[in-house]
This record gives C-alpha cells, sequence and structure tokens, in this order.
C-alpha cells in the first residue's frame, strides 16, 4: 500500500495551508551549477520538513536517520521500509523543495536492475522526485541504468557511511594522493553517468574543489568546501540538538538547551500545580 496521502490542512495540527509556490524540479537543480549555492538539509518528519521548506532548494530524507530518529549505531541497519515511510511524510511536509531519498544499504548494490525495483519502490511510495546512492566508479553502471530508465540520481562520494565498516572510521577521506584521485575519478565516473548532482563529504578541501571544476552537475559539500556548489548538513546538527557532532558542522542555535529548559519549566509548573491553569481547563456551561 501506498504511503502517499493528502493532509487534511483543516485538521492535522501538523499541517498549515501551504503559501502558494512552485516545487523545484530536477532540471532546475541541475541547472544551478555554478550560480547561486544550492541549500540543501535533511528532514524526515512533516513538521520539520514544513519548517525547512520555504528555505531549502532541496530537503534530504537522509538515511542519517538510523542515527537521528532510531538511535542506531551506523546507517547500515536502516530498511528500505524505513526510508519510504519517512519519505512519504517529508513529501506531505514540503511544497517548495526537490525532495531527495536516501537509498539504504543492500537495496542497490546488487545489480542495476536491483536498484531499480528499489528506487522504483521508493519513488512509487513518497512522490519523492529523485533518490540518493553511495558509491563511484562500481556504481557509475548503476546510476546510468536508473537515469536512462527515468529515475534522477544523486550521488554521493568520499565518506561514504555505509561504507563505514571498510573504510574504519568516519575520518576525513584523500589525505594521499592515491585516494584522492580515486575520489575524483569516482565523482567523475559518477557525472558522466548521469547523476544530476553529487554530494561529497568529508573530504580535505582540494578534492572538492577539484571535482566541483571538473564535473558538468552541481556537487554539495559536507565537510568538503564552500566552493561547492552547495551544503547540506543534518538539520538535528545544526540547530544544536546533539552535544556530539562532526568537525564540519555548525551549530546555528541551541535547540537541546531551549528545549531543555522549556521541559524544566514545564514540570515545575505540573509539580506545583500552576499549571494547567484557568485558560488551560473547560468550566461547565452555564
Amino acid at each position: 500500500m501506498s504511503t502517499t496521502f493528502t493532509i487534511d490542512t483543516a485538521t492535522s495540527r501538523a499541517t498549515s495551508t501551504p503559501a502558494p509556490m512552485k516545487r523545484l524540479t530536477v532540471p532546475s537543480i541541475r541547472a544551478r551549477k555554478g550560480g547561486e549555492p544550492l541549500v540543501m538539509l535533511t528532514a524526515y518528519t512533516v513538521r520539520t520538513a514544513q519548517l525547512l521548506d520555504p528555505h531549502c532548494d532541496m530537503l534530504l530524507v537522509g538515511d542519517s536517520l538510523g542515527q537521528v530518529v532510531y538511535g542506531l549505531p551506523s546507517t547500515v541497519p536502516v530498511t528500505l521500509e524505513m526510508m519510504a515511510a519517512h519519505g512519504a511524510a517529508v513529501v506531505r511536509g514540503s511544497y517548495h523543495a526537490v525532495v531527495v531519498v536516501d537509498m539504504p544499504f543492500g537495496s542497490y548494490e546488487a545489480s542495476p536492475e536491483k536498484a531499480f525495483e528499489s528506487a522504483a519502490y521508493l519513488l512509487k511510495q513518497t512522490g519523492a522526485a529523485a533518490v540518493k546512492l553511495e558509491g563511484g566508479q562500481a556504481m557509475a553502471p548503476t546510476v546510468k541504468f536508473l537515469s536512462e530508465r527515468g529515475i534522477p540520481v544523486m550521488g554521493h562520494v568520499g565518506l561514504t557511511p555505509q561504507a563505514v565498516n571498510t573504510l574504519g572510521g568516519y575520518g576525513a577521506r584523500g589525505r594521499s594522493k592515491a585516494e584522492a584521485d580515486k575520489i575524483v575519478a569516482d565523482a567523475g565516473a559518477v557525472a558522466e553517468a548521469g547523476a544530476f548532482a553529487i554530494v561529497i563529504e568529508g573530504v580535505v578541501e582540494p578534492i572538492a574543489i577539484a571535482i566541483t571544476h571538473a564535473v558538468a552537475c552541481p556537487t554539495i559539500g559536507i565537510g568538503a568546501s564552500a566552493q561547492c556548489d552547495g551544503q547540506v548538513l543534518v538539520a538535528e546538527d545544526m540547530l544544536g540538538l546533539f552535544d556530539r557532532t562532526a568537525r564540519f558542522v555548525k551549530k546555528f542555535d541551541d535547540l537541546a538547551g531551549r528545549i531543555s529548559a522549556a521541559v524544566e519549566t514545564y514540570a515545575a509548573d505540573v509539580r506545583s500545580r500552576a499549571f494547567p491553569g484557568a485558560e488551560q481547563i473547560y468550566a461547565p456551561k452555564d
């Protein structure tokens, strides 16, 4: 059964009536190469999507939800069904940004045909515009296979979290010349195969700059370089909801501190019986 539904804006507390705004398209994102930087953040829920959508060109339903939402140790255990459920929620909560859904580990690596089956499932279930998959030259035939069959693909090179067991951790990639050359070649292969954009994660800056100059599609940096064609962060990281974040994260707020303070005040009001007050209770009718 599809997870795409229309929300009744009159009854859902999470959904206000959207302002009229035409949703961006994959071709419009690709056309931004070398232009105004693209803004991208992760989103996993309807309400988060609503808040981020007016300010973003793309919303990524990242498999990082495994850690952010479910408390898993890595992205590896994330399932196709989890991505579909959260992807549909983000599509329902947005009306401007291009929504891209991560293909989870094990859903695309076996063959291009398997990747097509998984990607088609995600797009049908969510209503999203595109999928993202990790990997370079080895995945280029898959990117080509999907792109030629009407499925827009965003690539992902450099630090690829799904390969954490092979990489041995989340450290920056490309410190040796051999590894740097491989990452640049990976990006070139994915771009040549038809990716409409490429995420470059956790690499030393010269690699990100070299890739951005070399490929025809936009590059989206995360721990890469301000010279990329756009940037992405996990929204919960940049909002300050977690104490521990990667070096490349800038915290633009301290929501964790503000939420904690609000809950502390709520708890005090409950314990002192100050809440609920007259404004929050129903008086009998005369």
